[in-house]
């Protein structure tokens, strides 16, 4: 069982751009094959990966199916539109790739003053082959909506996502890696939070062999609020790696960073880097970000980077955390003194780990089935199984 977390604080400092964060560009060499020497790269499986990083002729997409509202457009545009309406170029190389090698892109529009009471849900599926894909969302000024994106299925899928959200919007965004186990995916996820516009993303990655994802927000005015949640369950063999970055570039913004995740089985691999970069032009913002992670076995490696960027003073406050570690030895104590078995006990406290996260995403379908997702997980671990008469 190994723990890693580092923190990193760089206060008072001129930064254009982050050693974390090369400069983005749709130029796939401008993005050389990774070693693993490399700081984005090091945490990587890039044995594991290698399907993504190759160029190559265009690829297929996934199968998408839904129910798209009335007044809503869900359609498809050119690679060419697509970077013309994109919130920022490609970061790293598998989403470069993903733009170079994505035969069609994927258009979400909601129209401005819209109203969605309901959600949008759409289910993206895999079909075991090699895909690739631009998906760019907008969301025009005052309009309200949640959206939800669920993967399944087999593949080897790279892609960058672009969401722009117009002035005092208020939008949900929820992301669901229901992958099969041989699945590899990687890319991109870029939010633009537009002025006043409030923003929560939920991120779950509950399956795949490998996932890596660059999360990355900015705003596009004053008063933004982003929140943004995730939660990750990784067994034995897998690697889930999540890369946050919040570009506060406009003052009176806030952002607020959660993720949570459990590892059990040998070889299990998470990887959550955070960096919150606070310009000299973001005066009174307010930002935090945590990232906890909860050892269920012996052989688990939970990695757990948390950084700050700072180049103003004039700030109402910036904060992180980082916890690695197995069972909270007072909460077992506290349930078993109250006549809870240890088993039963120990499964109460994972639910109870992630509960927080999924009652945030706010579609009781999704809800339902992530935390059938955490029971059938928890029935793998020795000491964590369901106890007949509880739920």
């Amino acid at each position: 069982m190994t723990t890693a977390t580092v923190p990193n604080v760089a206060g008072a400092i001129e930064t254009i751009e982050s050693h974390l964060h090369p400069e983005p560009s749709y130029d796939v060499e401008q993005h050389p094959t990774p070693t693993g020497r490399e700081e984005i790269w090091r945490f990587s499986p890039i044995r594991t990966l290698k399907p993504l990083l190759a160029t190559g002729a265009a690829l297929g997409s996934l199968d998408w199916s839904g129910d798209t509202p009335e007044g809503v457009e869900f359609t498809t545009i050119t690679p060419e539109q697509a970077r013309a309406l994109a919130v920022e170029p490609p970061v790293d190389r598998i989403s470069a790739i993903a733009a170079e090698r994505t035969g069609r892109a994927v258009h979400l529009k909601v129209p401005a003053e819209l109203e969605l009471d309901e959600p949008i849900v759409y289910l993206a599926t895999g079909r075991g082959e090699q895909a690739a894909e631009t998906f760019v969302a907008e969301f025009g000024p005052y309009s309200k909506a949640t959206v939800v994106l669920r993967f399944q299925g087999s593949a080897q899928y790279s892609c960058k996502y672009d969401f722009r959200i117009g002035d005092g919007a208020q939008v949900n965004l929820v992301y669901v890696n229901d992958w099969a186990g041989d699945t590899i995916h990687g890319g991109q996820i870029s939010v633009e939070v537009g002025r006043d516009a409030r923003v929560r993303t939920v991120h779950a990655s509950m399956g795949g062999k490998a996932i890596r994802i660059a999360e990355r927000a900015r705003y596009a005015g004053p008063g933004g609020q982003l929140e943004q949640f995730g939660l990750y369950f990784v067994n034995e063999g897998q690697d889930v790696e999540h890369r946050m970055f919040v570009d506060h570039n406009a003052p009176q913004t806030t952002s607020n960073v959660d993720y949570r995740g459990a590892l059990q089985g040998k070889g299990a691999h998470s990887v959550w880097i955070g960096d919150v970069l606070i310009r000299k032009v973001a005066l009174d913002i307010d930002t935090y970000e945590s990232n906890k992670n909860l050892l269920l076995s012996e052989g688990c490696q939970a990695d757990s980077v948390p950084n700050l960027e700072i180049e103003t003073g004039d700030i109402r406050g910036a904060g992180h955390a980082s916890s690695t570690g197995r069972f909270d030895d007072n909460q077992l104590f506290y349930l078993m003194s109250r006549g809870v078995p240890e088993d039963e006990a120990r499964r109460l406290i994972v639910h109870g780990f992630f509960n927080d996260i999924i009652r945030r995403i706010g579609v009781p379908e999704i809800e339902t089935r992530l935390l059938a997702q955490v029971e059938r997980e928890l029935e793998l671990v020795h000491g964590t199984t369901r106890t007949a008469g509880h739920l």
